[in-house]
């Protein structure tokens, strides 16, 4: 079986490796409507798979993303990102043709 074509940089999944090693959890990607440019990512830990739910495993690190998201989240990356106000997983999507200033959404 192939790998779905989602990234999972360096720092991302050491922060979601650590995450499973102190919790038993993984990150679930989800886009929902709404925001200033038409949809959100909603990211969440969560224990619970559902068997349709699209899987992205790199080293150690677990993303799981159900089918519709991951139709708009194809070819992205998940970053983690550390800033002097604090530290977030960031989604890099190149299928976004516009975004807010703030990054919470984007627009297809």
């Amino acid at each position: 079986m192939t790998q779905p074509s989602f990234k999972i940089e360096q720092l991302a999944q050491e922060k979601l490796k650590d995450i499973h090693e102190k919790k038993g959890q993984f990150l679930r990607i989800t886009v929902i409507s709404g925001g200033c440019s038409g949809f959100q990512y909603k990211l969440d830990l969560e224990n619970n798979q559902n068997p349709d739910d699209v899987v992205i495993v790199e080293e150690t690190a677990k993303v799981v993303i159900d089918p519709t998201s991951f139709a708009l989240l194809e070819g992205s990356e998940l970053k983690y990102v550390e800033e002097l106000i604090g530290s977030y997983f960031q989604v890099v999507n190149p299928n976004a043709s516009e975004s807010c200033g703030c990054g919470g959404s984007f627009g297809l």
